[in-house]
């Protein structure tokens, strides 16, 4: 597959703080002006025009906040998938699962193999092992992921279920979707190209074609969730996080093909994080 690049390189808050700041000077000086020639018209529009400067300097705040409490909302749950993963040892890749794989296509699963050299069961015996509740026993698990709900949020917005959409349209629309309609990070970039994973596992190995999708995103409202996830062995670099999670599951939606995350890489100072999917043929 040639190489895809989809680029949106905006910084909102930033452009929120500078538009703040301007507006603020104009209103100052609106307000010198009023008071030296005592024009009661211009003061009250310069009034108006601080007040606006006032409420996008401070636009920043509020994602703080929205950023903190996604943390604390968030992070005992992804704790507690980790330790029950740990616990009933089930240690294969997890693999998002396309629709056809589905009892409801509309909906995001993903599918964790008992053992690191299990290969990806057919789209009839994962329909039969969702329905069947987690055991010690079984060969693999049938699980949601975090991200499936973030995934149905960027449906509703655009509009569509990736299922009808294919991975042109997803990279076209997904930077946008990303900085500007949700406002959950301030630079998100994709790119896909034929590749093969650096540590092919034996579940992926012997599958044709992978494709290679490498994903940044920049100072994203889930940043203060980075240094924990990092912790949790069977969530970082695997299930991912739910921002990562969600681009996992609508991969496997709009490609139509099982999707993995190979790897996840954090910043030192969590601004930063890059991850990389494969989606490939079944054999």
């Amino acid at each position: 597959m040639p190489k895809k690049t989809s680029k949106i390189r905006l910084n909102v808050k930033s452009l929120s703080r500078l538009s703040g700041m301007i507006l603020l000077t104009l209103g100052v000086l609106a307000l010198i002006i009023s008071i030296i020639y005592t024009f009661s018209t211009l003061a009250f529009v310069g009034l108006g025009i601080v007040f606006w400067g006032v409420i996008l300097s401070y636009i920043r705040s509020d994602e703080y906040i929205r950023g903190s409490l996604l943390s604390a909302t968030a992070t005992p749950a992804l704790l507690t998938l980790n330790q029950t993963l740990g616990e009933l040892s089930y240690n294969g890749k997890p693999v998002y699962l396309p629709p056809k794989y589905l009892n409801n296509p509309d909906e995001s699963k993903v599918y964790i193999p008992k053992l690191k050299s299990s290969k990806l069961p057919t789209p009839e015996q994962i329909q039969e092992l969702e329905s069947q509740n987690p055991s010690r026993n079984s060969q693999g698990i049938i699980l949601t992921p975090p991200g499936s709900q973030l995934t149905k949020l960027f449906e509703k917005t655009l509009g569509t279920t990736f299922t009808r959409t294919d991975l042109d349209h997803l990279m076209q629309n997904m930077p946008k979707l990303i900085i500007e309609d949700l406002e959950i990070a301030t630079n998100f970039e994709i790119t896909a190209g034929t590749s093969n994973p650096k540590e092919p596992t034996e579940s992926t190995a012997s599958q044709a074609g992978p494709a290679r999708i490498h994903v940044t995103i920049t100072d994203s409202i889930y940043k203060e969730m980075y240094k924990e996830i990092e912790q949790m062995t069977n969530i970082h670099g695997n299930l991912g996080c739910p921002l990562t999670s969600a681009i996992a599951c609508a991969l496997a939606k709009a490609t139509g093909k099982p999707t993995i995350i190979e790897n996840e890489k954090t910043s030192e100072d969590c601004q930063t994080k890059e991850a990389d999917y494969y989606t490939y043929e079944e054999a």
